[in-house]
């Protein structure tokens, strides 16, 4: 090797991790693959927020909603590798779609670069007071003596909230009826009218219910209880081997050098964990829970390892 070529493979070596220190260097796109006010918008948005006040360049929030976060988090994957362009995803377009969908406009292992998880927001198991039951073990009896005859309300075919239900049915080994919504505080009000006797819907949308009579809360579908919720059981707790945790990651397109999927990794890291970031969270009954690009593969291929067979069983398909 020439003295000039040593030179400038010196200088190479010096300006790429310079490079990706100094990132942001121009404004950067976070793209949410969901609508203005769901979760992974709320969160992108603190996040948004906080780098820029951290770094002083620009961050600018663009919804990407349709096909079940797949639009969005394409668009993330077909970007270009230089860091202007991130994205928040959850665990459908990441993991579960890959299960619903024949096909998908993206390879979630190759087109993507997981940078890493966000957050995790626990979901909760909810039923009509009508059905006289005060625990999950009381309604897993119950639906067992009456296979068929009880309905379920969820946020939409494939979402996490039809996964669990569908879970719990599949561990108790019994059948229950789909009712999907197309929200939230649909399939909340269908509960309170008793529409659908009972739900797994993020913690959030049934918390503030729970002043009224209409319905109780049994339980939560995290692995251990909720720090936001240390008083109410597990599934596990009464012998419902089911979890089913909402979360949210970071992502951005493949080929996105390791030092600047480490330096983003290392301030978002930051920005979830500040004191102020975690209170607006904690509102939202969500925690952050940042990791490596490793941890979060670990993650997705839990995921999918844990809905396949549900998935199967239930004969869920959405094209």
């Amino acid at each position: 090797m020439t003295r000039s070529a040593v030179a400038a493979f010196a200088i190479l070596l010096a300006t790429l991790p310079a490079s990706a220190q100094d990132w942001p260097t121009k404004p950067v796109r976070i793209i949410v693959p969901f609508a203005a006010g769901a979760t992974p918008d709320l969160v992108g948005r603190l996040i948004a927020e906080n780098l820029q006040d951290k770094t002083g360049q620009t961050f600018i929030v663009e919804n990407k909603p349709g096909a079940s976060g797949n639009t969005g988090t394409d668009a993330v994957a077909k970007a270009d590798p230089d860091g202007t362009t991130i994205g928040v995803s959850i665990g459908g377009p990441l993991a579960i779609n890959t299960l619903l969908f024949s096909s998908l406009p993206y390879d979630p292992k190759k087109d993507l670069s997981l940078i890493t998880m966000l957050v995790a927001q626990p979901s909760a198991l909810a039923v009509n007071s009508s059905l006289g039951v005060n625990s999950t073990a009381e309604l897993v009896d119950l639906i067992k003596r009456n296979p068929g005859k009880y309905t379920y309300g969820s946020i939409g075919t494939g979402s996490l909230s039809q996964l669990a239900m569908e879970a719990i049915a599949l561990k108790s080994d019994t059948k229950l009826v789909h009712v999907p919504y197309p929200s939230s505080p649909q399939a909340i009000q269908a509960l309170i009218r008793n529409d659908v006797q009972m739900v797994c819907l993020p913690a959030i949308s049934i918390t503030p219910q729970l002043g009224g009579a209409a319905i109780k809360l049994l339980a939560v579908s995290t692995a251990q209880r909720s720090a936001l919720l240390p008083g109410v059981p597990t599934l596990r707790e009464a012998g419902i081997d089911v979890e089913a945790d909402a979360w949210s990651g970071l992502v951005g397109p493949a080929g996105l050098s390791d030092a600047i999927v480490k330096r983003i990794g290392e301030l978002v890291g930051d920005a979830i964990t500040s004191r102020t970031v975690r209170e607006k969270l904690t509102t939202q009954l969500m925690e952050p829970i940042p990791d490596t690009p490793a941890d979060f593969r670990a993650h997705i291929d839990a995921d999918i390892a844990r809905w396949t067979p549900v998935i199967n069983a239930a004969n869920i398909k959405i094209n």
